[in-house]
């Protein structure tokens, strides 16, 4: 890939294996990312953790990703080095992720695995952000449909082996109890194998692939010009800023003085933090990377802002999932929230198959989701992914019969495939090259967003409206996949460009 004056100035098709190359990383990536989510809430409640409490240590992942995704994204559409824009990112990022994989299991307090949880969240997302924007920098408009479906299915193929390995350990004889506040050594050496599972694939990325330079990006360009961002006026943006502020403060301060769930502070600091941000936007430079990237966001693409409704909704569903579906499934099936017996640690193992069986669910229908979008077209094919995606987190409420919830798992696997593949070429074809990054560090900000609220609400509407079933939250969860779904139809699907 060169920046020949003759070089052509449309992207090539890449083959079947380059497309393989460029996304086996995310193999890695989400083996990581599996074992946190099968296994996080299980390490919080054996090292002390109550249910009420969970929500909360949880917190680090989105908050990480709010941070650390548009950072990445901003300064990746200005990286260029020997190993090139995005790679020197995921090797940083994997070298991070796998020390904090290693430490996690090993923690001696519940403070410090949450304080890894963010080390760990924080590597994931500077690996994870630059793969998507990978894609869009490699692959011309009518293949990236195939390369987010690519990297759904090594997300699927990672996280059947990451989240099965508890259980598969245990059937090896590794020991699945330990003494109280102590984590069972079937999960102390997942995580060590998940470790070296994720440097080694992401190596191979790094190792088996090139990037196109900045000027040949530049030339191959085939989305929209980005509209100008709108000129900003200062004194707006502080008066605006401090008004947030301000009412961030107030709610706060209600919440203290009525003393609701410690929880809802999170939503007062998402306020109050908005209105910092619009301070800080209104007192800097324009020339200021911090005021480039809030600025893009005033500027972001119509098809953006509408799929930012959707990811809401999906990633809210999401993370009432990861969050609750251990101490679901153990209390409403296996009749236990005692974190040293074998009920509750054969019930935990139970979770991880099922999370392994939507991931694989999840491979199967990435396979089927590039023909799929061809047939129906991005939108009825989410549209159709997602209302089976709901109708299986609501079935995980209502069955009692645990073997069942594999059928559940189907509808969840088809859902999670097509939140991971279709919103990204949507956005992708509407994205410009030279902002690729940026922006789809700004899209996070809609999978970051839901998931706050979610660990701010979720615990307060467990305790004072279900009665502290943590079922209730899988079909609140459902619902969420419904909504998501009907959004969709919102969304204006690109035509096909055609450049001569």
């Amino acid at each position: 890939m060169t920046d020949r004056p003759d070089a052509p100035t449309r992207k090539p098709q890449l083959t079947f294996w380059q497309i393989w190359n460029m996304c086996f990383g995310f193999l890695g990536i989400q083996f990581g990312f599996a074992l946190q989510n099968a296994n996080v809430s299980r390490i919080f409640q054996t090292l002390g953790a109550s249910i009420d409490d969970i929500p909360m240590l949880w917190i680090a992942a989105p908050l990480t990703g709010l941070i650390v995704q548009p950072i990445v994204g901003y300064l990746s559409d200005r990286t260029w080095t020997g190993l090139g824009r995005r790679r020197p990112y995921f090797l940083i990022g994997a070298i991070l992720a796998t020390l904090a994989l290693i430490a996690m299991p090993n923690s001696p307090t519940l403070w410090i695995a949450a304080g890894l949880l963010w080390m760990l969240d924080a590597s994931i997302n500077i690996s994870m952000e630059p793969f998507r924007a990978f894609v869009g920098d490699q692959l011309p408009q009518q293949q990236r449909p195939a390369g987010y479906a690519m990297q759904s299915f090594f997300i699927g193929v990672g996280s059947v082996v990451a989240s099965l390995l508890p259980y598969l350990l245990a059937h090896l004889g590794v020991g699945n109890t330990a003494a109280a506040g102590a984590v069972p050594d079937t999960v102390r050496y997942s995580f060590y194998f998940g470790g070296a599972v994720l440097l080694l694939s992401v190596g191979w990325t790094v190792l088996r692939t090139r990037e196109y330079p900045p000027q040949q990006l530049q030339a191959f360009d085939e989305a929209p010009a980005a509209k100008a961002a709108p000129e900003r006026d200062r004194v707006r943006c502080l008066l605006f800023g401090a008004s947030w502020v301000v009412v961030g403060g107030i709610c706060a301060t209600a919440i203290s003085m009525l003393r609701l769930d410690r929880q809802l502070y999170v939503l007062a600091a998402l306020i109050a933090a908005f209105g910092l941000a619009l301070l800080v936007r209104g007192a800097i430079r324009d020339e200021h990377g911090f005021a480039r990237v809030m600025d893009d966001v005033g500027a972001m693409p119509s098809t953006m802002a509408r799929l930012a409704v959707v990811q809401f909704f999906s990633w809210f569903a999401l993370f009432a999932m990861w969050i609750y579906t251990t101490p679901a499934v153990t209390q409403l099936h296996y009749h236990t929230s005692d974190t040293a017996s074998a009920a509750y640690n054969e019930g935990a193992n139970w979770v991880g198959v099922l999370f392994a069986a939507y991931n694989g669910f999840a491979a199967l229908a990435a396979i089927a989701i590039a023909p799929m979008a061809r047939r129906w077209g991005l939108r009825r094919s989410h549209v159709f992914n997602l209302a089976l995606g709901g109708a299986g987190l609501i079935s995980v409420a209502l069955l009692r019969d645990p073997q069942m919830l594999l059928l559940s798992m189907v509808g969840v696997g088809f859902a999670w495939a097509s939140i991971l593949s279709l919103p990204y070429a949507l956005l992708s074809d509407s994205v410009p090259a030279a902002k690729m990054g940026v922006f789809m560090g700004i899209f996070n900000f809609f999978i970051v967003i839901p998931q706050l609220v979610a660990a701010s609400l979720l615990g307060f509407l467990i305790k004072h409206l279900f009665g502290g079933q943590p079922a209730a939250a899988l079909a609140i969860g459902g619902v969420s996949l419904f909504v998501a779904g009907a959004c969709t139809l919102w969304v204006r699907e690109p035509a096909p460009r055609v450049r001569a």
